[in-house]
């Protein structure tokens, strides 16, 4: 046995997977026919496959702060990772990954048992797992990472994420709307869906780590998701998007070194159960996608029958309204294999079909024609399938992956021959669902019935399912609300209540959202035809204690730096050392701030308030901090979550580490993130968070541990100071916080 199969074999029973055999001769008799690979470098590719997947990180990229966590890493923890050895080993340091920019992603090989043998290690995925939930830092598998860095994404573009779940790639989308952390309100947004209603809130979970108000999650089944309408200029028109983002469910193949359970159930029937969902994914998109537009396609499979074939029957339906784009160029240092334009068909029994013409009629349901190359060898070249783009795992120890950008040139030929054709999930009540006239054979022809899997698909009632969601109701200028909050906080005349919304009809309001005036505009067009699971994000929060000084609603932490162009009083700006000591004490008293911050809390009543530091940093320029206090009678408090308490402690120079014995409990995710939004949103008091575990190898994507609340007295941690100026300089000490 050779070095690389014993060390394949302790990682697997390290893993926990020694019952399982790694081998399939029927996928590599099936790809070895292929040719997918380049000459001998087949066993290499299987040898790769073998192997467990790198853990791969990814910098939250819009925030302002991504380079000093990534000078932290680099610096704190990457450099003496570098001289570490653990049992006499060398553990082998975190590496950028090559064609992703300015070294914002990291993959590393260090499994979970060699990280609880190292006291330094620990601190390193505690690290990790406090600023994944501070979204600050995403656990995200590296090709996963490749579809929107293809987008070209820009903060006025209007995107749909067909097939989101979990979420790692919908939220790369809002970090790139919001590139620019000054402009609270993009004009772009991204809605992002689901077809499984559970995982719709593990979405959720996911993208309001990035606290944006241009979200949206919705709930339906992406082959037929609704054609929505937005009014402009007193008219409705129909949402078209800027970019989409169609990353359909596959067969994995490509997931095989996470995916253990793959190299057992793999088989051929897979990928020909599956094709025709995945081009009626396709076609839908392109359907809503705008004149100029682009569409990234993508898989974690292999398999042509899913890639290439749907691409082609794609480009072949769309009579020249859409072309591949060459992204050859766009992601210097990766890796990959261009796309083939000759494969074959193999039964689950063995048999292989080259063309349509071989399958018998029996095979009919199964076999269809968009799955072999087209016949027609002057289209087929027209198509230029090799601008697709295969990623091989052995090439750079990734997963496999396939992904293909399409660029719409005019619309659609069936929308042409019909544009007041609207396919809809959910027509009103009563409403006659449209469709083509059926004695047209021209709308035959675009229509499904030819061949089962492309043109327009069938509208079909919306399937009521999932847990029930309260409504989003939007709040009007002169809400009674917005008395007191306007005086309390001294809002701008400019700002947007229209955009504000709650979640109940009847009773007290207890938490306030805002979104973007460009949801707005989405969510009161389309109440009946779309499901929507959460928008926006939380900017007050009632607080009863508060109608006693004034305002029954305290700010959001969530929500800060939206609000905050707003706001105008009730801003206390304090130092660095004033920070340190709201972070690390419960209830200081205000004499233990500095002089000029104790004169400002002075002047300002009981109640919610921000507070604004201004951080020297060390790699970019000074910025500004916001977060939410409260001003007692003669304490002040802030009011952070957990985990973005350790964040900003270590951003100041402070090193951060629970102790064990503080740890909540942890559970499973999914059965309990769908129990109505108000019960999963209910936190008073000091914002108490939750623990996540983050699972450092086999590529698991970020999100796949749920949280358990446990409040900041509950948390011991050990607080060390870095720079010689810090207020607990070389003293090591219990806070509670």
């Amino acid at each position: 046995m050779g070095k690389r199969s014993r060390q394949r074999q302790k990682n697997q029973n390290t893993a926990g997977y020694a019952d399982i055999v790694k081998e399939n001769k029927l996928f590599e008799h099936y790809y070895k026919e292929q040719g997918l690979v380049p000459d001998g470098e087949f066993e290499e590719f299987m040898e790769a496959m073998r192997e467990p997947l790198p853990a791969t990180i990814r910098i939250t990229g819009y925030k302002s702060h991504a380079k000093e966590i990534l000078h932290c890493l680099k610096e704190k923890y990457f450099k003496d990772i570098q001289e570490l050895e653990v049992d006499g080993q060398k553990i082998e340091a975190p590496q950028p990954l090559s064609w992703y920019p300015d070294e914002q992603a990291w993959h590393t090989n260090m499994s979970r048992k060699i990280i609880r043998k190292s006291p330094l290690l620990e601190k390193f995925h505690q690290f990790l797992v406090s600023e994944t939930e501070s979204g600050n830092i995403s656990r995200q598998e590296a090709v996963s990472m490749i579809p929107p860095l293809l987008m070209k994404i820009e903060s006025h573009h209007k995107i749909l994420d067909m097939c989101a779940a979990p979420g790692s790639k919908t939220a790369q989308l809002i970090e790139m709307l919001h590139a620019d952390m000054d402009v609270p309100f993009p004009e772009g947004f991204v809605i992002a869906n689901d077809v499984d209603n559970k995982r719709c809130y593990l979405l959720v979970h996911q993208a309001k780590r990035l606290n944006s108000p241009c979200i949206m999650v919705v709930n339906h089944d992406a082959s037929c998701i609704p054609t929505l309408q937005i009014e402009s200029d007193g008219r409705k028109n129909v949402l078209f998007y800027d970019r989409i983002l169609c990353d359909v469910p596959c067969s994995g193949d490509g997931t095989m070194r996470k995916n253990i359970d793959v190299w057992k159930k793999w088989t051929t029937s897979n990928s020909l159960h599956l094709h025709g969902l995945q081009l009626r994914i396709a076609v839908r998109g392109v359907e809503q996608l705008a004149v100029g537009g682009r569409m990234v396609y993508s898989t974690c499979s292999l398999n042509p029958v899913e890639d290439e074939a749907v691409i082609a029957a794609l480009l072949e339906k769309s009579e020249g309204a859409l072309e591949l784009a060459d992204s050859s160029a766009d992601l210097p240092g990766l890796k990959w294999m261009p796309g083939v334009t000759s494969w074959k068909l193999m039964t689950k029994e063995g048999q292989w079909y080259s063309d349509w013409s071989e399958v018998p009629s029996s095979r009919h349901t199964q076999i269809r024609p968009t799955m072999f190359p087209p016949t027609d060898k002057d289209k087929l070249a027209g198509m230029h399938l090799e601008r697709c783009m295969r990623i091989l795992p052995h090439h750079q120890n990734t997963g496999g992956f396939f992904v293909a950008v399409l660029v719409k040139k005019a619309p659609m030929p069936w929308n042409k021959r019909y544009p007041k054709v609207l396919h809809l999930c959910s027509p009103q009540e009563g409403e006659a669902e449209k469709e083509a006239p059926t004695g047209d054979p021209s709308a035959q022809e675009a229509g499904a019935n030819q061949d089962g899997v492309c043109g327009p698909p069938p509208s079909k009632k919306m399937k009521l399912f999932g847990y029930k969601e309260n409504p989003f109701v939007f709040l009007t200028e002169d809400d009674p609300v917005f008395t007191t909050i306007q005086s309390f906080y001294d809002l701008s005349p400019d700002f947007p209540k229209l955009n504000v919304l709650t979640r109940t009809h009847e009773g007290k309001k207890r938490h306030l959202y805002m979104v973007s005036k460009e949801l707005r505009n989405v969510l009161l067009n389309n109440t009946e035809r779309m499901k929507v699971i959460n928008t926006g994000v939380k900017v007050w929060s009632r607080n009863s204690d508060g109608e006693e000084f004034g305002c029954a609603f305290r700010l959001a932490q969530e929500g800060i730096y939206t609000l905050q162009p707003y706001i105008h009083s009730r801003i206390i700006t304090v130092s660095v050392e004033d920070i340190k000591v709201l972070l690390t004490q419960e209830n200081p008293y205000l004499s233990k701030l500095e002089e000029d911050a104790h004169a400002q809390a002075k002047k300002i009543g009981m109640g919610s308030i921000v507070l604004k530091i201004v951080v020297l940093l060390v790699i970019s320029d000074s910025r500004h901090c916001l977060l939410c206090g409260w001003r007692g009678k003669t304490s002040i408090r802030a009011f952070v979550p957990r985990n973005e308490r350790f964040h900003y402690l270590r951003m100041l120079g402070v090193e951060v580490f629970r102790d064990k014995q503080g740890v909540g409990q942890k559970r499973r995710d999914g059965d309990k993130e769908g129990e109505g939004e108000e019960a999963k949103e209910e936190e008073e008091g000091a914002a108490a968070e939750n623990e996540a575990e983050l699972d450092l190898e086999n590529g698991g994507e970020n999100g796949s541990e749920s949280k358990t609340a446990s409040s900041n007295q509950e948390t011991s941690l050990l607080v060390r100071s870095l720079h010689v100026h810090s207020s607990v300089q070389g003293q090591a000490s219990m806070v509670s916080l």
